[in-house]
């Protein structure tokens, strides 16, 4: 399993306070104080989940920038903020329009084309493909364990019904 790993020093400017450079500042938030000495912070970057998707390589890409279209009135309307992105040797086209951020929508689009680029050059055997599957196994699993239960406690209020008419009867 790999994991990108990047890691954070901090650097004080020595024009700063001293409170600030020693990390004591008690308005801080914990997550901003600088790191005991010889410690760095470590911070996992991208989708642990998925390991084997294909690089991307930029100049096998025509992007565009596109109006979106759906909710949102004129903030959706009047700005080209939805990319629709074309693999060009496979001809496989992703359009996003998740956010009104343009930069948010390239970084999701690309997502999305590895994961369709991964489908396409493994089939069935594709991660995404069988995370999916699994999902839906779970699922399925689930509804069953829960629709079994139901059946239970219908068994058992009947018994309990009949056990009472049966009381009944005999007193």
């Amino acid at each position: 399993m790999s994991r990108i790993f990047t890691s954070f020093r901090f650097v004080f400017h020595e024009s700063w306070p001293l409170a600030l450079r020693n990390g004591s500042c008690p308005s801080r938030s914990p997550l901003l104080r600088a790191p005991p000495a010889g410690l760095t912070y470590v911070s996992a970057a991208g989708k642990k989940d998925l390991l084997d998707l294909p690089v991307l390589n930029e100049d096998e890409f025509e992007e565009q920038f596109v109006r979106g279209s759906g909710p949102g009135g004129q903030a959706t309307n009047k700005t080209s903020n939805c990319v629709v992105l074309k693999h060009i040797p496979t001809g496989i086209v992703v359009k996003c329009h998740q956010t009104r951020s343009v930069e948010i929508n390239r970084k999701r689009a690309r997502e999305i084309m590895r994961e369709k680029l991964d489908v396409a050059d493994k089939g069935e055997l594709s991660e995404v493909l069988l995370k999916k599957k699994e999902s839906v196994l779970r699922k399925q699993d689930k509804k069953k364990k829960a629709h079994e239960n139901l059946e239970r406690k219908k068994q058992y209020k009947e018994a309990l019904v009949a056990d009472s008419k049966h009381g009944n009867d005999t007193v």
